[in-house]
């Protein structure tokens, strides 16, 4: 996968609405990312965490401890506009590239 787009995919994920590490790796394995595990999930929400790109509320979860709910930030809607920026890009590009074998 190229470097960068799994935390995009996290990233709109989270515009959607506010949500939690495991509803994201459900919702990514849902979409035929199989190979996603919450671990690969939660290192890329602590780094989202890190650069300030979201906003973490606690609240209490049925079974277990407190969940971390994450919601975008102003920092984080800029970074995801980005993304989809380079990611439309790159799309072209592939499909230039494709339609040119022909």
């Amino acid at each position: 996968m190229l470097k960068g787009v799994l935390e995009g995919c996290v990233l709109e994920m989270i515009s959607r609405g506010e949500t939690y590490g495991y509803e994201i790796t459900r919702r990514l394995n849902d979409l035929g990312f199989a190979d996603v595990v919450d671990g690969t999930v939660y290192t890329i929400l602590v780094r989202l965490e890190k650069n300030k790109l979201v906003d973490i509320e606690k609240k209490p979860s049925d079974m277990g401890p407190p969940r971390k709910f994450f919601a975008l930030n102003d920092a984080g809607r800029e970074e995801l506009r980005k993304f989809w920026e380079k990611w439309e890009f790159i799309a072209s590009r592939i499909n230039e590239l494709e339609e040119r074998k022909q």
